[in-house]
């Protein structure tokens, strides 16, 4: 039987129920944290394209994680600062739609990118003599290539499924972002194929690349413990470590996410989850990977001495 809907054109984000002063507080401390990230990162990607010495796979992939960290913060805080600002907590269908879509495509590729930066250490430190040749150019273009079309890929299959759902209230949107698992709960219809689509994408980006990286870092430790020189086991322990605390991280928020069981009592807990990931992990991952990356300040204090010099 046909009734007569109002069809929702935009959303209302909840947010953070707090007070005028602590919303006040919290858009400068986010911007000040949204700020240090981009200058952080923008700073990796300016070292690595600038500087010869880091024109190597491992860098070329850690490039593409800074693109993400930018895309990421950029997708998600400006809004939330204009909520906090402004008050103004709602948001256009087509915009959240547009927040979904570049949120969760740069989240997927990350998967990848770390999954890809995990082979790259595997096969520096378990075939270095074949390093040259298995991580060749091509290869890793190929790899950066297919990371991203399979995030984008699996993104646009979530977006037509949810285009095709009814949206005709409630507004409020439990959330201080559009996240698709809270979208699908105000769909005026059944959702369960949307919810098994992105559990099932949340499992082949989430379960299967910490899998393979697990079994990457098995190997490395392996051959690290083989190494009889104490430097060579310090510098091989130092490259890997920066990234296992990316990955674990990355991959444990984003489990926690997507991967456990819906409960309401964990609303609030996720929303801070998700604000970490949107705030903290883009200014996190470069401060990891340069202050305990001895080619990342060689490059930084060469660039110093070529500005000083100029």
């Amino acid at each position: 039987m046909k009734t007569n809907q109002s069809w929702v054109t935009e959303f209302i984000l909840v947010g953070f129920q707090l007070s005028s002063e602590m919303e006040l507080l919290l858009f400068w401390v986010f911007s000040l944290l949204y700020f240090f990230g981009l200058l952080a990162n923008g700073i990796i990607l300016g070292l690595i394209w600038s500087d010869p010495q880091l024109h190597t796979p491992m860098y070329f992939f850690l490039s593409h994680l800074a693109i993400i960290d930018i895309s990421y913060a950029t997708g998600s805080v400006p809004h939330t600062l204009r909520n906090l600002v402004q008050h103004k907590r709602t948001i256009s269908f087509i915009s959240c739609l547009a927040q979904i879509t570049l949120c969760l495509t740069v989240a997927c590729t990350e998967c990848m990118i770390l999954m890809v930066m995990s082979y790259d250490r595997y096969v520096a430190i378990c075939h270095p003599l074949q390093y040259i040749i298995i991580m060749n150019w091509k290869r890793c273009t190929v790899l950066a290539v297919i990371s991203w079309v399979c995030g984008f890929s699996v993104v646009i299959i979530n977006i037509i499924l949810l285009l095709r759902l009814p949206f005709c209230g409630p507004q409020g949107l439990n959330h201080f972002l559009c996240d698709i698992l809270d979208v699908l709960k105000l769909a005026c219809a059944d959702t369960w194929v949307n919810t098994f689509i992105v559990f099932a994408c949340s499992v082949f980006f989430l379960i299967v690349p910490l899998s393979l990286m697990l079994i990457s870092y098995t190997c490395i430790l392996r051959n690290i413990l083989k190494i009889k020189s104490k430097e060579g086991r310090k510098k091989a322990f130092s490259t890997c470590s920066s990234h296992l605390c990316v990955v674990g991280l990355y991959f444990g928020i984003a489990m926690l996410m997507y991967l456990v069981p819906d409960d309401s009592q964990q609303q609030e807990p996720q929303k801070i989850l998700t604000l970490f990931y949107c705030l903290f992990n883009p200014l996190l991952n470069p401060l990891i990977y340069s202050l305990r990356n001895a080619q990342v300040k060689g490059a930084f204090y060469r660039a110093l001495g070529q500005k000083r010099a100029t």
